[in-house]
């Protein structure tokens, strides 16, 4: 029998970190009313903690500042591997092209 993993959004992973970060709730007490793992809970608190102190995080942000820095990061690199197709593209449609022309 395999356990089948759980998902939160990032709204839920936000306000259980704010009990412990922002309300003093201990970690043991806010995972076990929440029914979530303390490590996991943990987690979402030092990442919570890094951005708000302007870290933007290697895993999907809980802040929506965060997420969409993530995002529009995310579109730069895939503009940038475009871009840079394209420009191989038209280096070899160059050099066919003045092969052509010789």
């Amino acid at each position: 029998m395999t356990k089948q993993r759980r998902s939160f959004t990032p709204e839920l992973k936000r306000e259980a970190a704010s009990l412990v970060f922002n309300q003093g709730y201990s970690y043991i007490k806010t995972a076990r009313s929440l029914g979530l793992v303390e490590s996991a809970l943990r987690r979402w608190v030092n990442q919570l903690q890094q951005e708000r102190n302007g870290m933007t995080p290697t895993i999907k942000a809980l802040k929506p500042e965060q997420l969409k820095i993530q995002e529009l990061e995310a579109k730069i690199n895939r503009l940038e591997r475009e871009k840079s197709i394209l420009k191989k593209a038209t280096a070899l449609l160059m050099a066919e092209e003045h092969e052509r022309s010789r």
